[in-house]
């Protein structure tokens, strides 16, 4: 029974199992029942193929001989390595050859191993020893391809030279245009009523986004196709917008309420709910401080959708106060005392005039609406109220023109007799 081994190029020594073969009669070699059965034939480090047993010799011994062998070759600076098969009929062997130095023999047994004739065995052996001595060392290898390398792009850059040269110009003036024109948002942003993270941010953005338009010309003029570029930044804006969609939304929201300057700092503002002074607005979000003191952060996308009201867009603005009369007083007297008595309050506004008006016949009143116009800012304008609510009451009682209360009648249907008894 003998064993047959399949080529490898694995690097470590493999024990095979034994696999039936056609059975030859062997009477003067014996395989070793000890040690290794196979042993790697290396060139350069680098298994190449197999070889067993030979009489007493075992597969690792007959392998350090053959790769003292090769590797004494190896050392020789000999440009012609040539392995060739030398058949010996009559002794029924063959000889691998390397400039008349025998580098080893191939022998029946090991025919008889890879289940192959001696000489087929022997030309595939000297085939595998020809391409491995072909193969240049690790270190040749590498500056080999390194030096291809670097002639390859070295005769790329020849060739492209004008477009690396019209690359390089479009960087130059991106670069000149992108900071001229961060430099002219600084300056015109100095009126803008916001922080100064707020301007340097906008001044950021028109700089980038005139490198991401340079960028894109630079690249076409290198040969790069712009409708490629153009649908990948489009694709890119796409995503990015889907994902960042909030945040987006209220940075372009603060820019259009910085262009259309809807409110300014210090401004007196009611939104949705909140009502307060206008202490900052960023990019982001704008910030109300209330009037008992609380700060409230309302972001950009609400206040852009928001109904807004602004109390101090102008100087001035109408306040109002309803009081009653009596049924039985003088109702043109009356308006005469409010009349005066409104325009004696400091702050009260001289123009436009004051508005006296009956304004509804109650109950058990006569309800007199008085609009005036006073200062809009909230301090001046809650102080007013109160001055001309104390003046109009002071008036009237001085005039003695009563101001009643609600009279309400309570009317029985039944009486009820009631008796004492003693």
């Amino acid at each position: 029974m003998s064993v047959l081994i399949l080529p490898t190029q694995k690097g470590l020594t493999q024990e095979i199992p034994p696999i039936p073969a056609t059975s030859q009669p062997s009477n003067t070699e014996e395989t070793p029942t000890t040690g290794l059965f196979f042993a790697d034939i290396l060139v350069r480090g680098q298994p190449v193929f197999q070889i067993g047993s030979l009489g007493e010799l075992s597969a690792r011994q007959r392998a350090q001989i053959i790769n003292r062998r090769i590797a004494s070759v190896l050392v020789r600076s000999q440009t012609d390595r040539q392995v060739s098969v030398v058949t010996d009929s009559q002794r029924g062997i063959a000889t691998l050859q390397l400039n008349n130095r025998v580098l080893m023999t191939v022998t029946q047994q090991d025919a008889q191993d890879f289940n192959l004739d001696v000489e087929a065995l022997g030309q595939w052996w000297a085939n595998q020893l020809n391409r491995a001595f072909d193969q240049p060392p690790l270190a040749i290898d590498v500056g080999q391809r390194l030096l291809s390398t670097l002639r390859t792009f070295q005769r790329e850059t020849i060739d492209n030279l004008p477009s690396v040269l019209g690359m390089l110009l479009v960087v130059i003036a991106t670069g000149i245009i992108a900071a001229s024109m961060r430099h002219l948002t600084l300056t015109g942003a100095q009126h803008w009523e916001v922080d100064r993270n707020s301007k340097i941010l906008v001044s950021r953005l028109v700089y980038g986004f005139i490198w991401v338009i340079g960028s894109i010309v630079a690249l076409g003029v290198l040969g790069l196709d712009f409708a490629t570029l153009l649908g990948t930044l489009g694709l890119t804006s796409v995503a990015i917008g889907f994902s960042l969609k909030d945040i987006l939304s209220n940075y372009f929201s603060g820019v259009v309420l910085l262009v259309s300057r809807s409110f300014h700092l210090g401004d007196q503002i009611v939104i949705k709910e909140f009502e307060g002074t206008v202490t900052q607005i960023q990019l982001r979000a704008t910030t109300l401080k209330t009037y008992d003191g609380r700060v409230v952060y309302i972001p950009n996308q609400e206040v852009f959708s928001a109904i807004i009201i602004n109390n101090t867009a102008t100087t001035i603005r109408r306040n109002t106060i309803t009081f009653g009369i009596n049924y039985n007083a003088d109702i043109t007297k009356a308006k005469q005392i409010i009349n005066d008595a409104v325009l004696g309050v400091p702050g009260i506004e001289k123009e436009p005039k004051p508005d006296i008006l009956v304004r509804e016949l109650a109950p058990s009143t006569v309800n007199i609406e008085v609009r005036c116009w006073v200062n809009s800012r909230r301090l001046p304008f809650l102080e007013t109220t109160s001055l001309m609510a104390q003046a109009i009451k002071e008036a009237l009682e001085a005039a003695e023109i009563d101001m009643p209360t609600d009279i309400y009648t309570l009317k029985f249907s039944d009486l009820l007799t009631v008796s004492e008894e003693k």
